[in-house]
């Protein structure tokens, strides 16, 4: 039977976000029902707020999520009820070009759910489908998604940490690890401290890298990038970001430099702040409208590799457990990258904390099972 639960949309472009009543079909063929425990309010659910990604309203918002399966459709044998799953927006099909090429992360035409969630009766827009959330759709006390987008993991890891793997502490970590490659020895810059350059800080250092230089212009978000490893802390607004991160590696600038703002003038910074054979990774997302103008000769001459980072290379089935792993070993501190947790109808006003610079994460919990963080303490 389709079952209504609350869930949190945006109807109108840039209209307040509303807590609702929304119908959630039982699961069809290759679909799984999840009950969300925990999801994390992350800038793109902002975006979709803003009709920044699409103007496919009324969206359902969340998408950082971990929770348990509940039910499954016919032919659905990776995930069963009552799995611990991670919500994940790269169900990879298996069958396309880069997919036949060994590369899933760049799977070029990944699932979601076939059926829509919809508005349920009594709503002014009762019956109306709604847009999950990359897919996903977690603010949201049950959703309904392809089943290749529940990633298993183990069940003693917090919800609330846990589910930040599924956007953007794993594009971090994976822009730093996956698409930069850091290794033993390197020297890193991270452009951007919120929570995607964070969770890159926090990788490269995973990986070995010796010197990690952070860079923001917020001094708030540079102590919290020295709680996550940073060697050293940059403040742009007062210091040349380039010549700083070059007078930190020796004079030849970094062997990766990440850039996890995503503008013209970062990413400049990024291009000139690496070694000359670096690599730039851009995981920060632009806006359609942003355009960057380099010297062909400087992009020719300097040699090495630009790349970009889309949700850090990540392919879930293999990543999301590895990391969960390190997260219970004390390794990886998923814990310090939740500034606070709340209710489902306190979203709107963890935007404006977002705004704010405020948070590095707010996290819904929808489940008082789920426990909340032992290390809280992180600020933006």
């Amino acid at each position: 039977m389709p079952q209504t639960v609350k869930g949190v949309i945006a109807r109108s472009k840039g209209a307040d976000v509303e807590v609702v009543d929304i119908v959630v079909p039982d699961p069809g063929p290759g679909e799984a029902v999840v009950r969300v425990e925990a999801c994390g309010v992350c800038h793109t659910d902002l975006h979709y707020r803003e009709g920044g990604i699409n103007d496919e309203f009324p969206f359902l918002l969340g998408h950082e999520a971990a929770g348990t399966v509940e039910a499954v459709g016919e032919g659905v044998t990776d995930v069963a009820p009552g799995d611990f799953v991670i919500l994940n927006w790269r169900a990879v099909c298996g069958q396309c070009r880069a997919c036949a090429k060994g590369e899933p992360w760049y799977c070029f035409s990944t699932h979601n759910a076939t059926q829509r969630m919809t508005l349920a009766e009594g709503d002014p827009m009762a019956g109306a489908e709604l847009s999950p959330a990359l897919g996903i759709g977690a603010f949201a006390e049950k959703t309904l998604v392809h089943a290749g987008q529940c990633t298993k993991v183990d069940r003693e890891a917090s919800a609330v940490a846990a589910g930040l793997l599924g956007c953007g502490v794993m594009a971090g970590f994976g822009a730093a690890v996956n698409t930069g490659g850091v290794s033993r020895g390197d020297s890193v810059a991270v452009i951007g401290c919120g929570g995607v350059g964070n969770a890159a800080i926090a990788g490269a250092v995973l990986a070995g890298a010796t010197t990690v230089v952070a860079v923001d212009i917020d001094d708030r978000k540079l102590e919290a990038a020295r709680r996550f490893g940073a060697t050293h802390t940059v403040n742009s607004r007062e210091t040349d970001p380039v010549e700083a991160v070059r007078g930190l590696t020796g004079g030849h600038g970094a062997d990766v430099v990440v850039d996890a703002v995503g503008r013209p003038e970062t990413y400049t910074q990024a291009f000139y702040a690496r070694d000359l054979a670096g690599t730039v990774v851009l995981v920060g997302v632009p806006t359609p409208d942003m355009e960057i103008t380099l010297p062909l000769l400087d992009v020719f001459g300097r040699g090495g590799a630009l790349k970009s980072s889309w949700y850090g290379d990540c392919l879930p089935s293999r990543d999301f457990p590895v990391l969960i792993d390190l997260y219970r070993q004390g390794r990886f501190d998923l814990d310090a990258f939740v500034t606070e947790t709340i209710g489902l109808g306190d979203v709107e006003a963890a935007f404006d904390k977002m705004h704010a610079g405020e948070v590095l994460r707010s996290v819904v919990v929808l489940d008082e099972g789920t426990g909340t963080p032992t290390a809280t303490e992180a600020q933006a």
